[in-house]
Formats: C-alpha cells, sequence, structure tokens
C-alpha cells in the first residue's frame, strides 16, 4: 500500500505500572495484518508522532507518554517523582508491549524510536530480545560511544549545571549550543559559558522551576546510558541505526554512528535532522513526508 496520509482519531488507554500511569494511544487499522508500529520518544511524548503516525494508516500504530510526561502520571512521595533512569522506562516500554500482545494477539512489534526513546528501545533489546521484530533507532544521544567520551559528558553535566544555577531559558540555551556543536568536544567546552538565552529567543529570568525532563538529567540520565552492546547484537530483533542528513557531524550523528560501529551495522540516512519526523509539533518542522518515505522503505526491507 502507498503512503498515506489520512489522520486517524487514536483512542487512548492508560496503562498502570509500579510507580505510575502510562497514557497510549491506539491508532487501529483492524483490516491490516502488518506489525504493529509502535514509536517512542523520550522526554517526547506521544503528541510529538502525530504527523508521523498520519503516513501509516495501513497498520495499526501505537504511541505513548512516557511516566512524567504529558498525560502519564508518577505517584508522589517525600522526595519528589524525579525522573526515571533508563531501566524504569525500558520496564514500562516492556509492560506496554505486553499490553500491545494482549490487544493484538501477539501481532509482531516494530519500533520507529526517536532520540531518548531509542536508548529505551536498544536497552530494552538487550533485556527482553524477544518483545520486538525490528527497532529502528533515530539518533540515540548516548555519549559513551564517542571518542571524546569525557569532555562530552562534562559537557553535558555543563548544561545541566546551568539549568540548576540559572534556570529553563539559560539551561536550554546552553543545551542548544550544545548539541548544535560540530565534531568533537574539545576539552575546555565545559568550562565555557553558555550562551545568552536571547539569542534564541529565550527568557533570561530564572521562574524558578527545575522539572524540566530534558534538563534536569545529570550524569545519571540518558546520555550516559551504557548499552550492552553483545546482548543487543545476540538478540533475534532487527536493529537499524538512522541519522538525518543534516545533522552533519553534532553530537547526536556522532552517537548514532558509534552505536552502529559498535554493533557492526551500517548507519542509515534519513532526511532532515534530529526531528526530522516533525510536522509541526512543538513549533519544529523538519520532512516528515520525506522522513516516513524512508522509515516506510527501511521497515519494508526484510
Amino acid at each position: 500500500m502507498s503512503d498515506t496520509t489520512h489522520a486517524v482519531e487514536p483512542n487512548t488507554r492508560t496503562l498502570d505500572v509500579p510507580g505510575a500511569s502510562l497514557a497510549w494511544d491506539v491508532r487501529p487499522n483492524d483490516q491490516s495484518e502488518k506489525p504493529i508500529l509502535l514509536m517512542v520518544g523520550y522526554p517526547m511524548g506521544s503528541a510529538g508522532f502525530a504527523t508521523q503516525a498520519g503516513h501509516f494508516t495501513d497498520r495499526t500504530v501505537v504511541t505513548y507518554d512516557p511516566r512524567g510526561i504529558e498525560r502519564s502520571t508518577v505517584e508522589s512521595s517525600d522526595e519528589g517523582p524525579g525522573l526515571p533512569p533508563v531501566e524504569q522506562n525500558v520496564e514500562d516500554l516492556h509492560a506496554l508491549i505486553e499490553a500491545i500482545n494482549a490487544r493484538f494477539d501477539g501481532r509482531p512489534i516494530e519500533v520507529f524510536a526517536s532520540s531518548g526513546g531509542a536508548v529505551t528501545a536498544l536497552a530494552l533489546v538487550a533485556v527482553h530480545p524477544d518483545d520486538l521484530a525490528t527497532v529502528v533507532a533515530h539518533e540515540p544521544p548516548l555519549l559513551a560511544v564517542l571518542e571524546d567520551r569525557e569532555a562530552a559528558e562534562a559537557a553535558w553535566l555543563a548544561v545541566h549545571e546551568t539549568y540548576m544555577s540559572r534556570g529553563g531559558g539559560a539551561g536550554m540555551a546552553h543545551f542548544i549550543a550544545m548539541t548544535m556543536h560540530e565534531g568533537p568536544f574539545p576539552d575546555e567546552w565545559a568550562n565555557q559559558p553558555g550562551p545568552d538565552p536571547a539569542m534564541f529567543g529565550m527568557p533570561g529570568e530564572d521562574d524558578g522551576s527545575r522539572d524540566d525532563p530534558l534538563l534536569s538529567q545529570d550524569d545519571t540520565g540518558v546520555p550516559n546510558h551504557l548499552l550492552d552492546v553483545e546482548a543487543i547484537a545476540a538478540a533475534p530483533t532487527r536493529v537499524v541505526l538512522a541519522a538525518g542528513e543534516e545533522t552533519g557531524t553534532t553530537m547526536t550523528a556522532r552517537t548514532s554512528a558509534g552505536v552502529a560501529e559498535q554493533l557492526g551495522t551500517e548507519l542509515v540516512m534519513f532526511p532532515s535532522d534530529h526531528g526530522g519526523f516533525l510536522g509541526g509539533e512543538y513549533g519544529q518542522l523538519g520532512k516528515p513526508d520525506e522522513f516516513a518515505a524512508k522509515l516506510r522503505e527501511v521497515l519494508d526491507d526484510v
């Protein structure tokens, strides 16, 4: 069936998991025998995949909000909800896959996973190797695979510290500067002051909040996760590493290439950049039509 962009209204469900309740959306095609297409992000939620899901109405598409993101809730505690470690996101995704299997009688599941969601999906393959048929991991930000690992990890921690000391505008400006940096990080990058938030149209005032799911991640967060490469390589899951043609030599392009090299697989280039699948969600526009065509080509190449 050719690529389509007809909107299918999602059916929203909730899934209770230890310590949280996950919101997940099903865009059904009960006539299709194609594998379920599950789209996974982090810290982005289900809403970011709305445009891309509209290109795959020839199959059932499932999206969800990870715990603490958008509609998904986390039980409060004396210490606050905190940020889940990668291992927790993996078990949440595993529980969701079990729920999908129950709803669709164990039909094979293919995953398109973006950014931190790609880290979740790759880590899941290592511990639950029979869950998924295919994982397309698009630009996982895994700093440990870089030759400049120590400098990159220091840069990430500097972004976090800017956020914690100066607030959201300053933290996001510093994050953007990090993600725009081409090539390896020099040792002194982390010691340089972050850019003026006004350069990126962001407020310089600190509103006092420190609950941003991206910038709150310190050296225990997603970018510092260590993959079990041997377990992933031994799994029956087909794993495809992908990067954007326009991502250049920035951090996530280099981490994608690094993971692909460790797994002994080819890095597949997709249109646009890190957010190439976005069709205006969160104010970002990639090349969603071209991206969907490439994703369909990769999924069908079995």
